[in-house]
């Protein structure tokens, strides 16, 4: 008997097809002996029980979703035949998970990575030279001084790199202040040994607005140019960058407790395995991180719809727990206020990928997040304070979140994928494939396979190489596909008027 489906969870309605499979075929799963009744894509899901229309669909132990026509045992199920039970907002009771909560009391793992460990007792994992304009005006000014830099002393640095964007002008009040946080929390990320913070003189978001956003900093390694009011800005931002050199270039790693790591979790277009390999993966070495002492990071709010409940019942205290509850209702009244449905996701990719509802997509987004305790709640910019899990809100847009998880201090991210994807975050973004077709048909994009699971190789066996792959990232050993291609970029959000 062919075994060409996978069960994901004891009790699921439904099984994962292991490739594309015909209608008539027959398959074993968990002791079970399926006759296909359609041609089942990779990724999609099959029947393994007769469904009635309006019962509930069970995947990862838990609905994603309601029938609305009868499926027969070996039926394909998908968009055409299962819809969210999601509907508006929720009323949500604090009712801890203790025995989570408790197999996280205190620190019970010792690692290390050779970093760079900063003044203000953060550690980076690059040493990077980094320009950032305050507004898109000045974008090009930044870029050539880049290039001028990196040709003049970029081997003095793990890299020489501008950040450009569209922002910083014609913004007014929350939306303005969202710009000014997170450029303010990319200018303080410990992997930038220098800054040059590029201004024209004109912006809404200049200097004298600005700096205040930025708090204390160390002026050995954040300097400001304003364009306008020098003769040659070229020369004198080199004047400025030489000075950057000269005071953090060529540092030495030394090493660092894993408790220094900050790591970010991100997932883009996702397919039905990346809830089965590479997010739960990604878990996994959530807690691992979490059990040294260090902070993981975990955004993309809207696909935290439906799943939201794992999460707060891991809110270490009731504050946190409420805070948890606001960030989820905030951003579904984000959606109402632009007129436009909550729950209208996946994104066409992941439908093709064989996600069918939002429950379905979360349910295996948030298993980035592991089983470790959600110890705080960030907003746009805010700084990851504490050990342990942390919450961030955000859309699920690739270059959005990345660059939202790199300003509020991520200094590496994991960055998971069923379909391909080689945008790099401005901090080494580590790409997980969810499955071994994709790693072996794009290997200058994927840098971990976590399709191996699905090959046979035990969890254990690659949790273990995936959390070496993470130690080596953090101390350069490793260069990410995307550093290697130079692909490094950032987007800010934006939620308001421009004038």
């Amino acid at each position: 008997m062919k075994k060409g489906l996978i069960l994901v969870h004891d009790g699921d309605d439904a099984a994962v097809a292991l490739a594309d499979l015909c209608g008539g075929e027959t398959y074993e799963v968990a002791g079970q002996t399926v006759t296909l009744r359609d041609d089942i894509p990779f990724g999609h899901k099959v029947a393994l029980r007769e469904i009635a229309a309006g019962e509930n669909v069970m995947k990862y132990g838990s609905p994603i979703g309601r029938a609305v026509q009868d499926i027969h045992v070996g039926a394909h199920i998908h968009t055409h035949n299962l819809k969210t039970n999601l509907d508006g907002q929720l009323d949500y009771g604090y009712q801890p998970d203790k025995a989570a909560l408790a197999a996280f009391d205190g620190v019970s793992e010792q690692a290390t990575f050779e970093g760079y460990l900063r003044p203000d007792g953060r550690a980076g994992v690059r040493n990077e030279l980094w320009i950032v304009p305050t507004v898109g005006c000045v974008n090009r000014t930044a870029e050539r001084l880049a290039d001028e830099a990196r040709a003049r002393f970029g081997n003095r640095f793990d890299d020489v790199r501008a950040y450009p964007h569209n922002m910083g002008c014609s913004q007014l009040g929350d939306d303005q202040a969202t710009t000014m946080k997170l450029l303010a929390g990319l200018i303080q990320n410990p992997n930038a040994g220098g800054v040059l913070v590029l201004s024209l003189g004109c912006e809404n978001n200049n200097l004298d607005v600005f700096r205040p956003y930025l708090g204390k900093v160390d002026e050995n390694r954040v300097k400001f140019l304003v364009t306008q009011q020098v003769e040659d800005e070229y020369a004198a931002g080199m004047e400025l960058l030489d000075e950057l050199n000269e005071a953090v270039g060529g540092l030495a790693r030394q090493s660092v407790p894993a408790s220094k790591l900050v790591v970010g979790f991100k997932c883009g277009g996702s397919d039905a395995f990346s809830g089965v390999t590479a997010n739960p993966l990604c878990g996994r070495l959530c807690d691992r991180v979490v059990r040294t002492g260090g902070s993981c990071v975990l955004t993309e709010v809207p696909e935290m719809f439906g799943a939201e409940q794992l999460l707060m019942a891991r809110c270490v205290d009731e504050s946190t727990f409420g805070q948890t509850v606001s960030l989820i209702n905030d951003y579904k009244d984000y959606f109402t206020r632009h007129g436009q449905v909550i729950y209208e996701n996946p994104s066409p990719g992941n439908k093709a990928g064989g996600i069918s509802t939002l429950e379905e997509k979360s349910l295996g987004c948030v298993q980035k997040g592991g089983t470790a305790p959600v110890v705080g709640v960030l907003g746009y910019g805010d700084p990851v304070m504490k050990n342990g899990l942390n919450l961030l809100t955000g859309s699920g847009n690739d270059q959005v979140s990345c660059t939202n998880l790199a300003c509020s201090g991520a200094t590496i991210i994991c960055f998971t994928t069923g379909r391909g994807n080689p945008f790099g975050a401005p901090v080494p973004t580590i790409k997980v494939s969810s499955n071994s077709e994709l790693a072996a048909r794009k290997p200058h994009w994927i840098d971990f396979n976590a399709g191996q699971i699905l090959d046979g190789a035990s969890w254990d066996e690659v949790s273990d190489a995936f959390f070496r792959c993470l130690l080596d990232v953090a101390s350069g050993r490793v260069r990410t596909r995307s550093e290697e291609n130079g692909y490094k970029e950032i987007s800010i959000f934006r939620d308001g008027v421009i004038l």
